[in-house]
């Protein structure tokens, strides 16, 4: 059932204070998303105790559930596969179809541009440029994306992890985190636990913990230090891709530019190695 329809039906059931704490819930339900009980109840001018007793009259288990719900409300939409295809289907009959997708794609990036914070890349980019170990999460729809990233990173700087939860030990990798260590955790709808928990444990190592994603309110942003919500989470995640890249390039080159002098080191130390068995080279 709906929140909304659920407080309209206990609504006179509640106690003054929390009458309060349910018109600002109907009001504000995005504060909901990102904060606490008790910095809900001073903005509504109420103690903690009476947001969760809210909960409680509503038939909740507690805040946390309340919380659940609202991010589910606000975040949670039809399948990607779903708006994917209706979307392009609008463009099936007309002409240069590619033409479209490509240029949706441009206009994305464009919007992506605008949500960004240059001081929060900036931050991101300093910590990505000076911390002794990058750990990179992602999976399903993210996993790509985190491997991309990983790789790409890598040949910017040393030490550079991917977590592959198929063949990595998760908690073995987690425990050598520490202060010097920085988790860059790439989480798009449909948000998976592992995800979250990953991050969680990271912080709780010491680690500097980056989340990318499509939503200010995503629940990663719970664990993260800087969030960049880099795509508007009622759109495809499947269209988010390119933009996605985009943003995670942007982190490479600065990361590249900041430290020239590593990056020709990594660069030398490539071009040191012998890979003609590897490679196929053609005279052509």
């Amino acid at each position: 059932m709906n929140l909304k329809d659920i407080i309209q039906q206990n609504y006179f059931k509640l106690s003054k204070g929390q009458q309060k704490v349910a018109k600002y819930l109907i009001e504000n339900p995005k504060e909901f998303a990102v904060r606490n009980a008790e910095e809900i109840g001073f903005q509504v001018g109420v103690s903690e105790t009476t947001v969760i007793r809210f909960c409680y009259a509503i038939q909740l288990s507690g805040f946390s559930e309340l919380k659940k719900i609202v991010r589910e409300q606000l975040l949670f939409r039809e399948s990607s596969l779903g708006q994917f295809f209706s979307e392009k289907m609008e463009w099936v009959d007309k002409p240069h179809f590619f033409v479209k997708v490509m240029e949706r794609d441009r206009q994305l990036i464009q919007e992506t541009i605008k949500t960004i914070s240059e001081k929060d890349y900036e931050l991101a980019v300093e910590k990505l440029a000076q911390v002794e170990h990058v750990y990179i999460s992602g999976f399903r729809t993210s996993f790509s994306a985190a491997h991309w990233f990983a790789f790409t990173l890598g040949l910017a700087r040393e030490n550079v992890k991917l977590i592959r939860k198929e063949t990595d030990d998760i908690f073995s990798i987690i425990s050598s985190m520490n202060k010097n260590s920085l988790l860059v955790s790439i989480s798009f709808h449909r948000y998976l636990k592992e995800t979250l928990k990953i991050a969680e444990m990271a912080k709780g190592q010491g680690a500097y913990v980056i989340g990318i994603t499509d939503s200010p309110f995503a629940p990663i942003r719970e664990f993260a230090d800087l969030v960049f919500p880099i795509y508007r989470s009622n759109r495809s995640t499947i269209d988010a891709a390119p933009a996605l890249i985009s943003f995670i390039n942007a982190l490479v080159a600065g990361v590249t530019v900041r430290n020239p002098d590593r990056f020709k080191r990594r660069k030398e130390q490539y071009e040191n190695l012998n890979l003609e068995s590897f490679f196929y080279y053609s005279d052509s």
